[in-house]
């Protein structure tokens, strides 16, 4: 009895880090992939690669550094564009179909990345390099749209503060100004509230003393 009890926890142990292990390489390869899909970590491994390639290959990953760079710089100008913040319009939906053709692009340039026949290599980067430069020329427009929106709109907001801040100065001097009204009329009629309450007496006492016989 003692030694199938010290076999069944022994087969428990064993099972329980069995499965602890098996979680622990699920946890594993869902961070793995996660970390794959990531746009930022990917595009940091794009640029290091790009700096340490040579010859065309290193053409290539220029190239779909130069790439990346657009669709995130499109990206953000249509997020902001998307927040309530700027117009709105088509640009997402459009946007979309860019970063669909981008994807395919860059498709085309891993393959290109791959050849290893340099004359072939030469022959595809011309066409390559119309294409990026395409995408860059469409995504400085998404983003000049964007900024003319929001400029449009910042314009507008500043005129309106700019006109509110001025009729609460003239509002502001316009009060100083009636106070200052107040105090000369106040003078105007006791010339003796011009002076300090405490000065009064003292210039009192001297007249008296002055008519002493």
């Amino acid at each position: 009895m003692l030694v199938e009890a010290v076999l069944v926890g022994l087969g428990v142990l064993l099972l329980c880090s069995a499965a602890a292990w098996i979680a622990f390489a699920l946890v594993v390869r869902s961070v793995y992939r996660r970390v794959r899909r990531s746009r930022a970590v990917g595009g940091a491994a794009l640029r290091t690669r790009a700096r340490v390639a040579h010859g065309p290959q290193r053409t290539v990953l220029g190239l779909r550094v130069r790439l990346d760079d657009a669709v995130r710089s499109g990206q953000a100008a249509v997020d902001l564009a998307g927040s309530g913040s700027g117009p709105r319009g088509e640009l997402p939906r459009l946007y979309r179909r860019m970063a669909e053709e981008a994807a395919t692009l860059d498709l085309q340039l891993r393959l290109m990345e791959s050849e290893t026949d340099a004359s072939v290599l030469a022959a595809e980067l011309p066409a390559g390099r119309r294409r990026v430069e395409q995408v860059e020329g469409l995504v400085r427009r998404v983003r000049s749209a964007v900024a003319s929106g929001l400029s449009g709109t910042t314009d507008d907001a500043l005129a309106v503060l700019d006109a509110d801040v001025e009729r609460e100065v003239a509002a502001l001097r316009a009060g100083i100004e009636e106070l200052r009204a107040l105090n000369r009329r106040d003078v105007a009629a006791d010339p003796a509230a011009a002076y300090p309450a405490a000065a009064r007496p003292q210039a009192s006492a001297v007249r008296t003393e002055g008519n002493r016989p």
